[in-house]
Order: C-alpha cells, then structure tokens, then sequence
C-alpha cells in the first residue's frame, strides 16, 4: 500500500514539475511570440479594445485615429481623408484583420514598443494604455498632386526622396475607402470587402508596389547601365540605323516603334529610344543581362518597403540566354519575360539619380509617444548599388537628353531641369501602358519618380509614354519643387 501511495505520489510531482515548467515558458519564453500571434484569438480582441495611436504625414495632416464609442469595442478606428491614403494606412477591421501601416507598425501604434512605456512612478501608475503616433514621410501635397495628375486614370504614381529613400507620394487609381471596412458592423464590412474583390478594377489592389507590368523603354535604363559597365558599350558606340532587324532562334523580326528608322551612337539611340540598338545590347550581353539586373532588385526578393506582400520585380534568367536569345532582345527594351512594380522603376530613377545607389524604401520616418516626444526616428539605409557612380553620371547625361529634345520633352518644368526615359509597353488584352522615370533636379536630385497609365488611359492606342505619363510627372514634381511647401 505504502508503496502504491509513493508510486502516485511521484507522479504527482512530476505533473506539477511538469506543469510549472509550461507555465513558466509560457510566461517568460514565449510571451511575446504569444502576444503577436495574429490566431491568438484572446489577444486580437482585446487590441480591438483598446484605443489605438494616430497615423499622420509629414505635412501633419491626419491620417487615421481612434473616436470612443459607445459599443463593446470601445473605439471606432476612422480615416478622415479615406481613399487618398487607403493603400498606405490599410485598416483595422474586427474579422478581416489589419493591413498596411495598420499592421506593420501595429505594435507601436498599441504602444506596446518598449520605448513608449513610461519609466516613472507616474507612468507605472497611470491605467491608461500608451499608444504611439506614427509619422510617415508621405505627404498630403504629394500624394493629392498625384491623385490629380492620374485625373482617374488607372495608373500609379511613386515618389521617392532620393537621399533617404522615404516615399513622399505612392498613390494607385483606382483606390479605396478604408472606413468601411473598419465598420463595427461585421456583415456590412464583409458586404463592402467582397464588393471591392469583385470589381474588375481591383480598386483594393495596391498596383505601385503589389503589381507588375512589362516597363517597356523605361526598362533600357537598366540595359543600359548593365552595358556600361559590363565595357561592352560606351556613349558614342555606333549602332546600324535600321528599322527592324531579325532575332535569332527565329524567323521573326524586332521592329522600332512606328518602324522608324534609327539608330545611331548609344545616346543618340537612348534619346529616341530606338529598339533596334537595344535589342542588340541584350543580344550581346547575354546572361549578363540576367546577372547585372539582379542589382537593381530584378529576381530577387521584393524591395524591403516596411508595408506588408510587396511583389518582387522578375526578368530572364541566369543561364538561359543560349536556348531563348529572343527573350533577352525584348527583355532589353522591357518587353518578354520582364515584369516589374511601379516601386521597382522608381527605384531604378533613383539608382541614376544617387550615384547608382539604391536607398531601402520606407515610409515610416518616426514615431511618437502619446506627449509628442520622438521616440523612434528611420535612419536611412543602402539597400543596394546598381551600377558605379560613373554610369550613372552617363545616365544622368542621357536622361537630361530624352526630356531636352527626345521623347520626353512633355515632362520639362520651366527653370528645373528634368532627366527622364519613356516607356510605351505593349501587354496582352488592350492598348499598350504609358510609362515615365525621372528624377529632379538633374543638377542635385530631390525626388524620383515612376508614373505608370495603364493601357494609356483615355488615350488608349494612341497611347504613349510621351505622350500620357510624361505629363503626370511633370506635374506632380511641379508640386513638390516649385509649390508653396518646397522651400
């Protein structure tokens, strides 16, 4: 009998050992992992009861704030200029869950970041709940130039600062109202959120940095920069002036736009954008087309933007070049394999712009505690070098061309000089997009830009890159450099 009771007595206390052990791992180990686990379902509802912080831009408009009201939730998440921001803020919604800066600065926005906790005797007694205001490097006056220049056309529009690598403006059409879907009223949310799936336009989707299309002649701003400082080519390189030639492993013919005649030295060819000449180049690059476009970010991991699922950019691959010479001509003019974010393109003007350095996307520039303090401030980072600061002072060169005199010449700002490529892509379904890079000023970069229109808006066939989407660059960096906000 004594021996029986031990025997269940051990057990006991290996239970209990065992039990205490969890409960300790529990709470010291995985406490935190626990806490952000997005299934905790304990811990989702309680974040909805609790007040959040504020999402404002650099220009202090606001962006998004918690309203107390009389519901179990408490709080009411509401978004004052709705759609103007709608891919960047996201939202917070009871079944659907958070997206944009909504969830990737979650943490600080609850104030559960350490360093929005207070330290003193005060703060620890204090039972109100910290929350953290997020500043982002976007502005109001950016993102409205660019919701105006598309003028409701399906398009996007990326500005970046190029020393920093924050995003001023990034604003897809068509867009949406967030503040339904924060609607305490579950079903109205859910009716709202399969309404926004199911419209053809995608006005959920995020196009500047969650789509990708063919760039078309923005793409030769890469090709080029591969070229040059791969050796094979150098500005006055001579090219035949043809108006199509024959591709390899084929019986078909790559032709210039209108089959015009062209062709010329590298930058007489890059200035009228002559796809004669850069089909060549990818031809005689080769596989080190794929290798070099690996350096702007082409197939590999999408940019490192802090706002959640950005698609990467992708072109042809390493080591295909001797059974698909085709695809490596198209690919040199952004046609083929190649299909990248409206960010990518941007990124690769700031490439030029900034000596051939890519700066890591961000739009958050800092947070703050509950009294105004800045607790937490971006610090810029390099994200990549696409190619050495001597091509991209040749790109630079080139750039300045194309809206001097070549096809750009609809993007010149009187009194800035303005470097930029066109882009006329043509894609399955419909009349080609209309596309344009460009930095300014070309002296002393403050702003990159990527503007795609796609399928040429209004202008439909007729579309070109010149033509539709120079124009919108030129206005929104009108906005930024010469409005009352730009110093």
């Amino acid at each position: 009998m004594n021996r029986a009771i031990r025997k269940v007595g051990f057990v006991v206390v290996l239970l209990f050992v065992a039990i205490t052990a969890q409960l300790t791992y529990l709470q010291l180990v995985r406490a935190n992992s626990l806490d952000d686990d997005p299934h905790n379902v304990r811990v989702a509802t309680r974040d909805l009861t609790r007040e959040r912080g504020a999402i404002v831009t650099s220009d202090g408009a606001l962006l998004a704030r918690s309203v107390p009201v009389d519901d179990q939730y408490k709080f009411q998440r509401t978004y004052p200029l709705g759609a103007l921001f709608g891919h960047i803020t996201g939202y917070q919604a009871i079944t659907l869950g958070n997206t944009g800066v909504e969830a990737q600065y979650d943490s600080e926005l609850l104030g559960r970041d350490v360093r929005l906790q207070g330290k003193s005797l005060a703060d620890l007694l204090n039972t109100h709940n910290p929350t953290g205001t997020v500043v982002l490097t976007l502005t109001r006056t950016a993102q409205q130039a660019a919701k105006t220049a598309l003028a409701g056309r399906r398009g996007s529009v990326v500005v970046l600062d190029t020393q920093t690598g924050g995003i001023v403006a990034m604003y897809s059409e068509p867009s949406f109202d967030p503040n339904p879907l924060a609607s305490h009223k579950t079903e109205d949310a859910k009716k709202y959120f399969d309404l926004l799936n199911a419209l053809p336009t995608k006005p959920a989707l995020a196009r500047s940095y969650r789509e990708r299309y063919p760039p078309g002649s923005t793409f030769k701003v890469l090709t080029t920069a591969v070229a040059l400082d791969a050796g094979i080519v150098n500005p006055a390189t001579p090219f035949p002036r043809v108006t199509n030639i024959p591709l390899p492993q084929s019986n078909r013919t790559l032709s210039n736009f209108n089959n015009e005649r062209c062709g010329g030295t590298l930058e007489e060819s890059f200035t009228v954008s002559c796809n004669t000449t850069f089909a060549r180049i990818g031809l005689a690059l080769g596989d080190r087309l794929a290798q070099g476009i690996t350096a702007f970010g082409i197939n590999d991991p999408p940019p490192p933007i802090d706002l959640p699922a950005a698609a990467r950019s992708i072109g042809p691959a390493d080591g295909t070049f001797k059974d698909n010479q085709p695809f490596f001509a198209l690919a040199a003019i952004g046609q083929g394999d190649v299909a990248v974010t409206p960010l990518q393109m941007a990124l690769a003007a700031e490439a030029v712009a900034d000596n051939g350095v890519i700066m890591v996307p961000h739009v958050m520039s800092a947070i703050r505690a509950s009294d105004g303090t800045v607790v937490r401030r971006y610090q810029p980072k390099v994200w990549r070098r696409a190619m050495t600061a001597p091509t991209a002072a040749i790109l630079n060169g080139f750039m300045r061309n194309v809206v001097a005199s070549g096809t750009g010449t609809a993007a010149q700002i009187p009194g800035i000089t303005v470097a930029g490529k066109t882009g006329t892509a043509q894609a399955p379904g419909g009349h080609p997009h209309a596309w344009f890079v460009a930095f300014a000023p070309a002296e002393a970069p403050r702003y990159a830009i990527a503007v795609i229109v796609e399928r040429g808006g209004t202008d439909g066939s007729e579309a070109t890159g010149g033509r539709v989407a120079a124009p919108v660059a030129a206005q929104v960096l009108t906005a930024l450099l010469k409005g009352p906000a730009s110093g």
